[in-house]
């Protein structure tokens, strides 16, 4: 286990804690918070994947 996966699970678990908080103020549908869910996954995959470049 590297530090820099160990960070993204952490900052996946804040950003998922802040999305359930906003998603209460919004009411997002689940469709759009599936939808946000994917992207923040996708974009930090590509962060990650940055790192072994």
């Amino acid at each position: 286990m590297d530090s820099g996966l160990i960070l993204l699970i952490f900052l996946a678990f804040l950003f998922a804690w802040g999305l359930n908080r906003l998603r209460r103020a919004v009411r997002l549908g689940p469709i759009a918070y599936a939808g946000i869910m994917v992207v923040f996954i996708l974009v930090m995959l590509a962060l990650w994947g940055q790192t072994f470049r």
